[in-house]
């Protein structure tokens, strides 16, 4: 049985980090993509960034330039790392794998883990 397990979420203030961790279990996913999607209270669930089994990597705009996806395929472990973060962050943060690589909508995510919470404050 797969799962995935974020950690790595908490409560920092306007301009701080956190890491997100997001661990495989059940199955390889060396071919497949990894992505974190985000989704704040009332909203809909968003892409935030996406690495292929390579270590392609493609970001939504308002986050380019401050987090960065990275993955370690040995340990099936999936990182983003969130730098210069903004109240506008602020949501649950959710990793999923994709047998499809780029891809942004959440229909095309095969699994998904349980979510960790991220809070920015001002």
């Amino acid at each position: 049985q797969v799962h995935l397990v974020e950690s790595g979420g908490g409560l920092v203030q306007a301009g701080g980090s956190l890491r997100l961790s997001c661990t495989a279990s059940g199955r390889t996913f060396s071919g497949y993509a990894m992505s974190w999607f985000r989704q704040a209270p009332g909203k809909d669930r968003e892409f935030v960034a996406g690495i292929s089994g390579g270590g392609s990597q493609t970001y939504r705009d308002s986050v380019k330039g401050r987090f960065t996806i990275s993955r370690d395929n040995d340990k099936n472990t999936a990182l983003l790392q969130m730098n210069n973060l903004k109240p506008e962050d602020t949501a649950v943060y959710y990793c999923a794998v994709s047998r499809n690589y780029f891809v942004r909508t959440t229909f095309e995510y095969d699994y998904w883990g349980q979510g960790t919470q991220v809070t920015i404050s001002s």
